[in-house]
Order: C-alpha cells, then sequence, then structure tokens
C-alpha cells in the first residue's frame, strides 16, 4: 500500500441474503482528508463504512487501515478510530460527565481528556445532566465527543445529523469544522444532505445502489459541467404535455413535483438555449417564468441517477 493512503478498500463486495449492498468499490483516503460518502438511503454507505470499521466483514476484496487489516490488529486499530453510529444507545441514569468518564476509561485517558471533550462539543452546562434529559441535538454532540474521547487518527461519523432540527445540525457543523482545523484527523461522513458534504468535506464520494458514481472535490466534480446551466421553468398554459419528459428528446427535461415546472441543463449554454427555446415552441409551450442558474451538485446526482437523492 502506498504509505500516504491512511485506509484503502480494493475491490470490496458485500452482500446480506439477496441484497448485493456494496458492488467492488474501490476508495483511497489520504491522511488529514474530510471525506464525504453522500448517497440516498440504501446507496451503500453505512454497509462500506461498518467494513472500514470492522463491524462487517467484506465478502470480497480487502480493506486496510494504515496499511493493516482487521484480522490480528484489531486492539491497535480500535485505539486509532473514533466511532459514531447512526444511533447510539446511551444508559440514560448516568449523567453526561459519568458517560464520558466511563469511555475515556476504556482508552485510559483521565478527567483532562473528558473536560476537554465537554468543552468541544459544548455540554458544559450539560455535566451533570442525565443523558435521558438530553435534546436530540444535545444527545448527538455527546455521541461526538465519545467518539473522540481516545483522539483517534480517523472519525467516522454516520449520519450525524439526520432528523436534528438546522440549528443542532449547525452545532454539529461548528464542532466538525474546530476538529478540521486541528491537522491530523482524517473523518468519513455519510450523509444525504448535499449541503453538508459541501461545508464539511474536502472530498466527495457519490454512491447509489452499492457503486461509486463520481468521486472527486467539488470543484473537480462540477469542472467539467462549467459551461453548463440549469434553466428552471414555468408553463403559461398550464401542465406540460407528458411527451415533453421523454427521454428520445435532444433535451433531458426533468419535472419539479408537478407538470407545471420543469428544469433542464444546458452543457452549452450559449449555443442551446436558442435551441432549447425552438423545442419548446415547436411543442407549443409558453413560459410563464425561466431562471437560469449554475449547476449544483443536486443536478449532477440527478443526472447520473435519474433522480433526487432524498427521493
Amino acid at each position: 500500500m502506498t504509505g500516504s493512503y491512511i485506509i484503502e478498500a480494493r475491490g470490496v463486495w458485500k452482500s446480506f441474503k439477496k441484497v448485493q449492498a456494496v458492488k467492488g468499490i474501490d476508495l483511497k483516503i489520504y491522511k488529514g482528508q474530510f471525506i464525504a460518502l453522500l448517497g440516498p438511503n440504501g446507496a451503500g454507505k453505512t454497509t462500506l463504512v461498518e467494513m472500514i470499521e470492522g463491524i462487517q466483514k467484506p465478502d470480497k476484496g480487502e480493506i486496510l487501515i494504515m496499511g493493516k487489516s482487521w484480522k490480528g490488529n484489531e486492539d491497535k486499530l480500535h485505539r486509532i478510530l473514533g466511532i459514531s453510529l447512526q444511533e447510539t444507545r446511551f444508559i440514560d441514569k448516568l449523567r453526561v460527565s459519568e458517560t464520558l468518564q466511563l469511555f475515556a476509561g476504556f482508552f485510559d485517558q483521565g478527567m483532562d481528556r473528558v473536560n476537554e471533550i465537554t468543552e468541544l462539543v459544548g455540554l458544559e452546562e450539560k455535566r451533570k445532566a442525565f443523558v435521558v434529559n438530553l435534546s436530540g441535538g444535545q444527545r448527538q454532540r455527546l455521541a461526538l465527543g465519545i467518539a473522540l474521547i481516545n483522539n483517534p487518527s480517523i472519525l467516522l461519523l454516520d449520519e450525524p445529523t439526520t432528523g436534528l432540527d438546522p440549528n443542532a445540525r449547525r452545532e454539529i457543523w461548528e464542532i466538525l469544522i474546530r476538529l478540521k482545523e486541528k491537522a491530523g484527523t482524517s473523518m468519513i461522513l455519510t450523509t444525504h444532505y448535499m449541503d453538508e458534504a459541501e461545508n464539511l468535506c474536502d472530498y466527495i464520494v457519490i454512491m447509489d445502489n452499492g457503486v461509486i458514481l463520481k468521486e472527486g472535490t467539488r470543484y473537480q466534480l462540477l469542472e467539467e459541467e462549467s459551461g453548463a446551466k440549469v434553466v428552471e421553468f414555468t408553463a403559461e398554459t398550464g401542465l406540460l404535455p407528458e411527451t415533453v419528459f421523454s427521454e428520445k428528446l435532444p433535451f433531458r427535461i426533468h419535472s419539479e413535483g408537478t407538470r407545471e415546472r420543469g428544469y433542464v441543463t444546458l452543457s452549452d449554454f450559449e449555443n442551446d438555449l436558442q435551441e432549447f427555446l425552438s423545442f419548446l415552441k415547436s411543442n407549443n409551450i409558453s413560459l410563464k417564468h425561466m431562471e437560469c442558474r449554475r449547476k449544483t451538485l443536486d443536478d449532477l446526482f440527478v443526472e447520473l441517477t435519474g433522480r433526487k437523492i432524498n427521493e
């Protein structure tokens, strides 16, 4: 393995009964990189992360962490990983400080580390609160604190903000942004939120149906689409005819929930716009509203999969 890779997955496959969850994935992660595994529910993100965590074993292929496989290296790898699962179950009648002390003890960490983590995740005022009385956002911050208690080289977070309100999501983001500023920690974040991937991660891996569709920095993912524009429009005459959504047409038009609104990506905006307007005219479609904007990751995901990420 190349020394600069902190994690490497080589030809990894995993199935559960008749469901092929991960299909031959290759992935390389560098030290200090913050990576988003971006995709809808069922994309294979959690299964891939669980194999990296050692919770699941690949059916085929291998995963190396700092050049080591899980077999025979369990204790060493557990000590360099920080893990936060989709759902963390706590002992309700333990206080926040007691919970952190419990996990700190597993890694021979003392009260100095507990206090440091309590401050980092913003739970100073909740030190003596019973876990059962924490809000959803506070519980997630506690789960993140537990994942960080051993000062891990690699942080693995599985959908850490799902179900949280916008303020609670932002609080988790702020913690991770502060962590990112400290050199050395690598992070894999699974999410189905585009804004989360863009704001927190250097590198984005788009997954669906167990495969990687595309990967790169946000700039790299959209660079080849730099001349592309998205045209959103609303029909003047009510519903758009079903025929305009045919894949056989020169422009792939997507509906925006109803057939009154649609959007289309024009790869070469200057040359394609006039042709698009002529296409609408030939189909007797008059527009009430039209707006042009730059292409986003949401648009890219729709092009790759034919649907929005949260559908």
